[in-house]
């Protein structure tokens, strides 16, 4: 995680400085504040994995074959749209509906046995409601730093059919906890916005009782994501 977070880092300094070298070019120099409502599109790479909280039941005899249960992180990626608006100089509101594709994964390291995984395939779509504060702009870049919270539905869901009752299931509905950080860099036509985000799930997201969660007490998702904004 620490060498993603690295590289994310060294690629946002790396776009804000070669916006600097515009010089005296100056291009846009209205942008942010020819119209109160601006759209455009996104899209994100990330990494997904489970926050996982123990249960009292884990601490039996009868999970005594269970060394550990681990959460492995996984990519994934997302499309979406932008609807920003500007509610003053320094602030804007917006929001980004979208859909991420995510897997999620579990390691069950047993004790004498070989270990073994449990996969979860999800597609969410996510309504993200974000609040933006800007830096003064540079030239044709400006610093920017965001938050909010994040509902989400996962597309697939959930099942009752009893082969799905003896598998991992996450809950249909998730509420994350988003904030981060980015760059405004200002092109002759549109403005581009390298951003890092960070979420943390909220809710308990378990949805199956089974052999899978019987040590656990609850899941809460985790990601980190880069994301790649035009407008």
């Amino acid at each position: 995680m620490g060498k993603q977070i690295t590289i994310l880092l060294l690629l946002l300094a790396a776009f804000a400085a070669k916006a600097q070298q515009a010089g005296n070019q100056v291009n846009n120099p209205r942008y942010d504040e020819r119209r109160i409502v601006t759209y455009g599109f996104s899209l994100g790479a990330h990494t997904a994995s489970l926050r996982l909280k123990y249960s009292d039941y884990f601490t039996t005899p009868a999970m005594d074959s269970v060394h550990s249960i681990e959460p492995l992180k996984k990519p994934g990626f997302s499309l979406g749209f932008i609807v920003n608006f500007r509610l003053a100089d320094f602030f804007d509101a917006r929001i980004t509906p979208k859909v991420t594709f995510s897997e999620y994964v579990l390691k069950y390291n047993y004790i004498g046995t070989p270990p073994a995984t449990e996969t979860i395939e999800s597609v969410g779509v996510d309504f993200p409601l974000l609040l933006k504060y800007k830096s003064q702009r540079r030239d044709n870049a400006r610093m920017y730093v965001i938050g909010g919270i994040t509902p989400s539905i996962e597309a697939a869901g959930k099942t009752n059919l009893e082969e799905d009752q003896k598998v991992l299931q996450l809950e249909g509905i998730n509420l994350m906890a988003d904030f981060g950080f980015g760059f405004d860099l200002y092109y002759p036509l549109f403005k581009f916005s390298p951003e890092i985000r960070f979420a943390f799930g909220l809710i308990d997201v378990t949805g199956s009782n089974n052999d899978f969660t019987a040590g656990i007490k609850d899941l809460k998702t985790k990601t980190v994501s880069i994301y790649f904004h035009f407008q």
